[in-house]
C-alpha cells in the first residue's frame, strides 16, 4: 500500500489541539472554540456546519476541556450521526456519543426502566400501522390502505407535537392542518390506538422520546444521573426539533447551559411531521448570554448558484425570512443556472434527458447528477426519458413506479377488465380507451379531481393519475388500441423498469435530497401548482415551498438547471404559468413589486426532439404540418395509412432484443417501439435518411447505424465477436 493510498483510507488524526484547528475559516474557528456557555450556530446551506461542530467538539477533548464520555451529540438521522462519528474519530475525539435522538432516548429507557417503573420493559412496536387499522375496526371506521398511512402519520404528529386524542382536532384547527380524515373520526382512532397499546404492553418509536419525558420529569435521581453524566450537549439540525425532541433536551441539560446548536431557519421543510423553527429562532432570548456565530461562507455552490439561492430567500417573507442567511460563494465562477420553457411535460423530460447525456458525455459522472422533482409521481416520465436516452438512473426516497402498491393493483384491475372485455359491467358507458382506463381506476381511488391536502392518498392519486394520462396519450399514438394493447404496454415498461439496480442518475423528491449535494442538479416541474404545490394554502405554507425550491437549488455544486412545462401533454393548451418563486430572477420575468424585467440572457426555448428543427414537420404522405409528438415520431399523420414493412419491423424487434441482452439494458434503450416503426417505414437506404428519423441521433447512429442498415437492406447482421 502507497503511503498516499494508506493517508486518503486512514487520515492522520492531528497531533494536537491546535492543529485539530488547522484549516478551518475564522467563522468555523470561532465555533469551535467557543466551549462555555450557550452557543448558536446558524449555517447557512454548504457552510461546512458538520465540520465546524466536530472540529468544535474534537478540539474541546483534545485541550482537555471537555471528556469525551461527557459529550452527547445528537441529530436526526442514522446517516447523519455515523458521518459525525467517523469524523470524531478521523480528529482524536472517538469516545464522544453521536446518535440520534430516539436512540439516545431508547438507550436511556432501557437502562432506567427496571429502576423506574419494574419489570421488563414494553416491547417496542417497530410498524404501528397493523395496530391502527385494528383500532379503525374497532371504532367501526373504514379506512384504506393509503388512508391507513396518513392516519398513521396524523398519529405520529399528534404525539411528537404532544397532542393528546382529546384535543387533535382543536390543535388541526389552529394549525391549519389538512387532516386526511374527520379530525373527530382521527381523534377517535387515536385514542383507540393507545388503548391498544397499553392493553399489549407495546410502546412504538413515539413512545420512546415520550416515556422517557416522562420519567425524567418524574424521577429527579434518574435525571440527575443523566446530568451527571451528559455535561455538553451538541444539537444538529437544530431547525428541525419538534416540541417533544425540545422538551427531552430541556429535561438532560436541567438548569445547566452548556448547549450548542446548530441550523439554518432557511432550510426548514419537515413542519408537516411537527418539526418547527421557533426554538432555533427564540434560541438568543431564551439564552440572553449565548454566542451566535453565523457561517455563510458557502464552499459547496458556484457564486452563480449561490446568487439564485440568496435571490429565492430575499423575497421570503416570515420570521424565518427576518433571520436568512446572505452565502457568499467561495468557489471560482461557473456556469449561469439554465432556465428551460417547454411545450409539455414529455418535451420537458427528453429535453433533460438529453442535457444529461451531454453533461456525461463531458465527463460528468452520472452519480453526480440529479433530478428533482416536488412529488414522487413526477418520476415516471423521467425514468422513461433516460431509459430512452440510455442513461442510468436509480430512485431515492421513493419506489420505482411500477413497483408502487398502487400501480401494481391497478395494473392487476385492468389486466382483469382487459380479460373480461365486454363482459364487464364496468366498461359498459366507456367507448375509448381512456374512459374505459378511467373507469376500472375509479374503483382503485382515482376521481376527476384530486383530495384535498397531501399525504398517502394524495400520492395514491397522482400515481393512478399518471395511468391515466398514459392511456391518453398511447391512444393518441394508436387510436385502435384496446386495453389489452395498454396492458401489454404497461407489461414491456414494468418489465424493463425491473432490471438490476445500477449506479447512476439519482432521481429524487426535493424532500428525500435534503443533506445531499451533486455536481449537476435539475429541478423539473416548476410550475405554479406544483411549487407552490397547490395544497399550500397558508402563507407559511408558501414560504415553505419556497425554502424547499432553496433546498433543491442549494444542492448544485456546479451545474444548475431550472425548467417547466407550459402544457401536460403533446398539443394541450399552453395555460401553464412558471413558479412564482423564480419571478425577478429568471430571464424576462419582473420581480415583485418591480416594473421592469429581472435577469440576465434568456430562456431557452426546450424542444423534445434531438436537434432543432428549422422549420415545422410535415406527414410524408399528406404533407400537413404535424405537431402531435407521437406523429413527429412517424413523420405522418395517425390517419395517414402505414407502408409499414411489418417482416422488416419484426426482424429490427429481434435484433433490439439481442442487442439489449448483450448490453444488459432493457430493450428501449437501444430503440422505442415507436422509432423502430418509423424505421420499417421509412426503410432508410443511407446513414443520412435514418438520421432524419426522430430518435436515431449521433450516438445511436454511430452504435447500431451499420446493424440498421444492414437490416433494411435485407441482409443479416454479421457479429464480429466484440463488445463495441
Amino acid at each position: 500500500m502507497t503511503a498516499a493510498t494508506h493517508s486518503s483510507l486512514f487520515p492522520q488524526v492531528p497531533e494536537s489541539a491546535d492543529a485539530v484547528l488547522d484549516g478551518l475559516d475564522p467563522e468555523q474557528r470561532e465555533v469551535a472554540t467557543a466551549l462555555h456557555g450557550p452557543v448558536c450556530v446558524l449555517a447557512g446551506a454548504g457552510t461546512g456546519k458538520t465540520r465546524a461542530i466536530t472540529h468544535r467538539i474534537a478540539y474541546g477533548v483534545r485541550a482537555g476541556i471537555l471528556q469525551p464520555a461527557s459529550v452527547l451529540a445528537v441529530t436526526f438521522t442514522n446517516r447523519a450521526a455515523g458521518e459525525m462519528r467517523g469524523r470524531l474519530r478521523q480528529l482524536g475525539a472517538g469516545g464522544v456519543q453521536a446518535r440520534t435522538f430516539h436512540s439516545a432516548a431508547l438507550r436511556q429507557l432501557q437502562f432506567f426502566w427496571p429502576k423506574a417503573v419494574g419489570g421488563d420493559m414494553p416491547r417496542l412496536l417497530e410498524r404501528k400501522i397493523q395496530l391502527v387499522a385494528e383500532a379503525s375496526a374497532r371504532c367501526r371506521i373504514r379506512l384504506d390502505r393509503n388512508e391507513l398511512r396518513d392516519v398513521t402519520s396524523e398519529i405520529e404528529w399528534a404525539k411528537v407535537t404532544q397532542t393528546v386524542p382529546a384535543d387533535y382536532p382543536a390543535a388541526v384547527a389552529k394549525s391549519h392542518r389538512d387532516a386526511p380524515r374527520d379530525p373527530a373520526e382521527i381523534s377517535q382512532i387515536y385514542g383507540m390506538y393507545e388503548q391498544l397499546k397499553r392493553d399489549r404492553s407495546v410502546i412504538d418509536f413515539e413512545d420512546v422520546l415520550l416515556l422517557t419525558v416522562g420519567i425524567l420529569q418524574d424521577r429527579h435521581d434518574i435525571a440527575d444521573q443523566i446530568r451527571r453524566q451528559y455535561q455538553h450537549f451538541v444539537v444538529d439540525e437544530y431547525q428541525d426539533v419538534s416540541p417533544l425532541q425540545q422538551r427531552m433536551l430541556d429535561l438532560w441539560l436541567g438548569d445547566r447551559d452548556s448547549l450548542c446548536v446548530v441550523g439554518d431557519a432557511s432550510q426548514t421543510i419537515y413542519s408537516f411531521t411537527g418539526a418547527t423553527p421557533d426554538h432555533l429562532l427564540n434560541f438568543r432570548t431564551r439564552h440572553p448570554s449565548a454566542t451566535v456565530v453565523k457561517l455563510v461562507r458557502d464552499y459547496r455552490s458556484t457564486p452563480q448558484v449561490v446568487h439564485l439561492a440568496n435571490g429565492l430567500l430575499s423575497q421570503a417573507h416570515g420570521r424565518a425570512a427576518e433571520h436568512r442567511l446572505e452565502l457568499i460563494s467561495q468557489r471560482a465562477a461557473g456556469p449561469d443556472p439554465a432556465y428551460t420553457e417547454y411545450a409539455d411535460e414529455p418535451a420537458e423530460a427528453e429535453g433533460t434527458a438529453r442535457r444529461i447525456r451531454d453533461l456525461i458525455a463531458a465527463g460528468v459522472p452520472a452519480g453526480e447528477i440529479a433530478v428533482l422533482y416536488r412529488i414522487n409521481a413526477q418520476s415516471e416520465v423521467y425514468e422513461q426519458a433516460l431509459a430512452d436516452a440510455g442513461v442510468p438512473y436509480q430512485l431515492r426516497g421513493a419506489e420505482r413506479f411500477f413497483e408502487r402498491q398502487e400501480v401494481r393493483e391497478a395494473g392487476v384491475a385492468l389486466r382483469g377488465a382487459a380479460r373480461a372485455g365486454g363482459n364487464d359491467s364496468l366498461l359498459d358507458d366507456a367507448g375509448d380507451l381512456p374512459s374505459q382506463v378511467r373507469a376500472v381506476l375509479s374503483t382503485k381511488g382515482w376521481t376527476t379531481e384530486p383530495p384535498a391536502g397531501s399525504g398517502a392518498v394524495r400520492d395514491r392519486w397522482e400515481s393512478l393519475a399518471a395511468l391515466v394520462r398514459l392511456a391518453e396519450d398511447y391512444v393518441r399514438v394508436k387510436p385502435d388500441a384496446s386495453l389489452g394493447d395498454l396492458v401489454a404496454e404497461l407489461d414491456e415498461r414494468a418489465a424493463a423498469q425491473h432490471a438490476p439496480t445500477v449506479q447512476g442518475v439519482t432521481l429524487a423528491s426535493l424532500h428525500s435530497a435534503k443533506g445531499l449535494e451533486w455536481d449537476a442538479v435539475f429541478l423539473v416541474g416548476l410550475t405554479e401548482g406544483m411549487m407552490p404545490i397547490t395544497y399550500a394554502k397558508t402563507d407559511e405554507q408558501v414560504e415553505e415551498e419556497r425554502r424547499l425550491l432553496y433546498v433543491g437549488v442549494t444542492r448544485a455544486r456546479l451545474h444548475l438547471c431550472l425548467s417547466w412545462a407550459l402544457s401536460r401533454s403533446p398539443g394541450g393548451r399552453a395555460s401553464r404559468r412558471p413558479t412564482r418563486f423564480l419571478n425577478g430572477m429568471r430571464p424576462g420575468s419582473v420581480a415583485p413589486g418591480a416594473r421592469g424585467a429581472g435577469g440576465a440572457g434568456g430562456i431557452e426555448r426546450g424542444s423534445g426532439g434531438r436537434r432543432k428543427r428549422r422549420g415545422p414537420v410535415l406527414c410524408r404522405v399528406c404533407g400537413k404540418t404535424l405537431t402531435d409528438a407521437g406523429e413527429m415520431k412517424l413523420m405522418r399523420c395517425e390517419d395517414c395509412p402505414s407502408d409499414m414493412d411489418e417482416a422488416l419491423y419484426e426482424r429490427l424487434r429481434d435484433w433490439r432484443a439481442d442487442q439489449a441482452k448483450e448490453l444488459g439494458q432493457p430493450a428501449y434503450c437501444v430503440f422505442t417501439d415507436k422509432t423502430l416503426m418509423a424505421i420499417a417505414e421509412a426503410v432508410p437506404g443511407s446513414e443520412g435518411e435514418l438520421a432524419q428519423i426522430a430518435g436515431v441521433g449521433g450516438r445511436k447512429l454511430e452504435r447500431f447505424g451499420a446493424d440498421v442498415l444492414t437490416i433494411c437492406a435485407g441482409q443479416e447482421v454479421v457479429g464480429d465477436g466484440e463488445d463495441d
